[in-house]
């Protein structure tokens, strides 16, 4: 076996646990969503979006989308660049520079935390899902 033959077999790893961590933290915020969704409609209304509750539940829905493509593979590139808008468009509604008063910078934590993720997702929309596990569908190849 060459060395090129024996890179693809961690690379392949690599990316579907990858994709399970992507899984496993927005299978955690759908659980959120679903258990607190009273309070997570509160920080919706806080943050000034109307009809808290069907955000809400849209959002769980969406989330619920992006794990089943980051557990089959199936739009997994399409689901990481949706993925991405999402969490940045997220640290900035909910943790952005106007939310920066508190004196521990919680809040400017949260927001920086979420651009690691957003760049992950990024790699992974151009890595794709990997060899392992993952159901050949989408649109970008």
């Amino acid at each position: 076996m060459d060395a090129s033959a024996q890179g693809t077999g961690w690379k392949n790893v690599a990316l579907a646990l990858g994709r399970l961590i992507f899984a496993a933290l927005f299978a955690m915020a759908v659980a959120g969503k679903v258990a607190m969704s009273g309070m997570v409609a509160q920080q919706i209304a806080a943050a000034g979006f109307p009809m808290p509750m069907v955000l809400n539940w849209l959002a769980a829905l969406l989330e619920v989308a992006l794990v089943l493509a980051f557990l089959s593979g199936a739009w997994f590139r399409e689901a990481c660049l949706v993925a991405a808008a999402y969490v940045i468009f997220l640290a900035f509604a909910f943790h952005g520079p106007s939310h920066w008063t508190d004196a521990e910078g919680l809040q400017f934590g949260a927001f920086v935390s979420h651009f690691p993720m957003a760049a992950g997702l990024l790699f992974g929309a151009v890595s794709g899902p990997g060899r392992l596990l993952a159901v050949s569908a989408g649109w970008m190849k």
